[in-house]
């Protein structure tokens, strides 16, 4: 990142307390910054109510159209599975649920994984009996999937070496450290953070071919995302893969499951019909500060 319009009387002192990559503290970056702030203080007030799962009642029997009920939509939607990120909960989709369910028409789902979770592998396992469960609970043969930072990591795992393509449509990641990240140096203590690591024995597996994937992936990268260790680690890069990257430019890692412009990102990734095998990736971008 090239940081533009340097705060001049601080930045000595940050370059001393921070990484080269920061030490420019551009308007944007302390701006995105504090709003990050502000939604960790208001994701610490939502948290205790997401940390049990949640209720899942039967969706409503279709009604017969008699010209008193409302059509029913020409194609049904796929249902959408949102997954957290590390040491999070389903609490932090709160926003994002809302939009989702006004808009789109959808049946959505938020999974909780255990805090206690020590391996990618094992919970993304665990994901594959849930996606199985939701689709015999809703009658759909596919899901869509939107995962936030590890959420999405486990989402592809999933996705790519467990067969989960052929249960999953649609996966959108938001900041997931897919080339692995280097921030956070002293929480390698966790098996996870290792796993997130670049080089690491998981990621190397998520390198390997895979040419009959059917997922679709989208992968939004936000160029102020403080937990992202190359900021283009967020992106996938994967000959087999049908992947759109789409840069976010102007908020941090905690907004990208928040903002309401990536939010319609997400539904339009969601509504976009499924590009014919071949296609050739697209790279856009969403300027939302």
């Amino acid at each position: 990142m090239k940081a533009t319009g340097a705060v001049q009387p601080f930045l000595p002192f940050c370059r001393r307390l921070l990484p080269d990559r920061l030490a420019g503290l551009s308007v944007a970056l302390l701006k995105a910054t504090a709003l990050d702030l502000a939604i960790l203080v208001g994701h610490l007030f939502l948290y205790p109510s997401g940390i049990f799962e949640e209720r899942r009642d039967p969706d409503p029997a279709p009604a017969v159209p008699d010209g008193t009920t409302t059509p029913l939509p020409a194609r049904p939607r796929p249902p959408v599975v949102l997954l957290h990120g590390f040491i999070d909960n389903r609490s932090v989709f709160f926003f994002l649920r809302r939009t989702l369910a006004q808009h789109g028409g959808r049946h959505i789902v938020c999974l909780n994984y255990s805090p206690l979770t020590w391996d990618i592998r094992g919970a993304a396992e665990q994901l594959g009996k849930h996606i199985a469960e939701i689709c015999e609970h809703t009658g759909s043969d596919r899901v869509d999937i939107v995962g936030h930072s590890l959420g999405g990591l486990i989402a592809r795992y999933y996705v790519q070496r467990l067969g989960g393509d052929h249960r999953v449509r649609t996966l959108v990641t938001l900041g997931t450290p897919h080339a692995g990240t280097r921030a956070l140096p002293l929480a390698d203590a966790h098996p996870i953070v290792r796993q997130m690591r670049p080089g690491s024995d998981l990621l190397k597996e998520l390198e390997m071919p895979a040419p009959d994937c059917r997922t679709r992936f989208v992968s939004f990268w936000s160029d102020l995302d403080h937990l992202m260790d190359p900021l283009e680690s967020a992106g996938i890069d994967h000959p087999d893969l049908l992947v759109q990257n789409v840069q976010v430019t102007g908020i941090g890692h905690l907004a990208l499951p928040v903002h309401p412009a990536v939010a319609t990102g997400i539904r339009q990734a969601l509504d976009a019909e499924e590009t014919a095998a071949g296609a050739t990736p697209r790279r856009n971008g969403l300027t939302v500060a």
